[in-house]
């Protein structure tokens, strides 16, 4: 059974830094795109960061490019995202996805199969 289990999520104040983790299992972890998208009250899904375990590439949305980091430990199955200068705008339910498209990662959002129930970040202002 394929499951993906976020945790991290929390209060943080503008400017504050959070770490994301999402363990996965039930499937070979280095034959997918790893990935986070997001989703903020009355907002569209937005995907967010995509890792390709495999060989270590990454992709970040415009909005979170240079501020978040994604990274994985393909020993453990997992992923993580690491989210600095957050900003109120931050403020949304982060899910970790799995995606089968593991070729273009800017596309993964369009390749997600799975995903975890989510974790809650909420940056103060």
């Amino acid at each position: 059974e394929v499951q993906l289990v976020e945790s991290g999520g929390g209060l943080v104040q503008a400017g504050g830094s959070l770490r994301l983790s999402c363990a996965a299992s039930g499937f070979t972890f280095e034959d997918y795109a790893i990935g986070w998208f997001r989703q903020a009250p009355g907002k569209e899904r937005e995907g967010v960061s995509c890792i390709r375990s495999s060989d270590g590439s990454t992709y970040y949305g415009d909005s979170v490019k240079g501020r978040f980091t994604i990274s994985s430990d393909n020993a453990k199955n997992t992923v993580y995202l690491q989210m600095n200068s957050l900003k109120p705008e931050d403020t949304a339910v982060y899910y970790c996805a799995r995606s089968t498209n593991n070729y273009d990662l800017s596309k993964f959002y369009y390749g997600m199969d799975y995903w975890g129930k989510g974790t809650l970040v909420t940056v103060s202002s």
